[in-house]
């Protein structure tokens, strides 16, 4: 028997945006034959229970202004746990190359010669836009949409203003509550309505989603002072004024007669643990 293992495999896995049945099908394959899960914060506890028990789970969340595992840590710990010979799934919300660190990930297995493969998730921008009733683009409204991250080092946004102060644009912008009164004065002051429609969600997806609506001008006001448990998305557009008519997750969790309520436990769902330590070996 050599004494060399064979060099394991990661998987670079998007889990969505919350709600844990947004979970792509090859994304529930992947995690339950693995030997290994290093995953984010921002993971629902019902996707670690479609984990084999005998899968070993390491922590590596962040959270604003404070990370668990610094980011050179955890590119090193991908590489030796596949080292190790093992199944590693790297479990990131919502889409591992949008905002999520991923390309870096994978730039570092590149380098020490680790195979590993992508499984995109749904991204936050998209399930948290689609379970806020507020559509990123639209015939009437919006022709293109702008992915643009409001995390800075020193406090002052640096961003291409003109490419983002277009007209008829969505800008969706992640990470972007702790500078949100410094972004809007600056989407003003290049160009863009102090009346545009706003939009910061909160735990977007989830049954404690909440959206807080407004303009470009009125939002870090009405969100100033607030405090928020869950990760904020902000979206900026003539889009979001749509949601008045189509915020169909918020009419969904408004009070039911309980006569006619649907018992919870006869709701079906497709995730299912495995039916064993073993389940989805090959």
């Amino acid at each position: 028997m050599s004494k060399f293992l064979a060099v394991g495999k990661v998987y670079l896995v998007g889990a969505g945006p919350g709600d844990p049945e947004l979970l792509t099908l090859k994304a529930l394959r992947v995690l339950q034959k693995a030997d290994v899960i290093v995953h984010d914060r921002l993971i629902a506890p019902e996707l670690m229970d479609l984990v084999p028990a005998r899968a070993e789970r390491i922590f590596a969340g962040k959270r604003r202004d404070h990370h668990h595992l610094p980011q050179d840590d955890i590119n090193q710990l991908l590489v030796d746990l596949a080292r190790s010979g093992r199944n590693v799934v790297r479990l990131k919300g919502g889409d591992p190359f949008v905002f999520g660190r991923g390309g870096e990930e994978l730039e570092t297995l590149v380098r020490a010669g680790i195979p590993f493969e992508v499984v995109p998730g749904v991204s936050a921008a998209n399930g948290v836009g689609a379970y806020a009733g507020i559509p990123l683009t639209h015939r009437d409204h919006a022709q293109s949409v702008l992915f643009v991250t409001g995390h800075t080092k020193d406090g002052e946004p640096d961003l291409n203003w003109t490419a983002i102060c277009q007209p008829r644009q969505t800008i969706v912008i992640y990470m972007g509550l702790k500078s949100l009164a410094a972004l809007c004065n600056k989407l003003i002051e290049h160009g863009l309505p102090p009346d545009l429609p706003a939009a910061a969600i909160e735990s977007g997806t989830l049954p404690v989603q909440q959206v807080i609506a407004a303009t470009l001008a009125t939002l870090p006001e009405k969100v100033a002072g607030r405090r928020f448990d869950g990760p904020v998305m902000v979206i900026v557009g003539s889009v979001v004024s749509l949601r008045d008519r189509l915020a169909w997750f918020d009419r969904a969790r408004e009070p039911v007669d309980p006569d006619m309520a649907e018992p919870a436990a006869s709701r079906a769902t497709v995730l299912h643990r495995p039916a064993s330590g073993n389940a989805g070996r090959s």
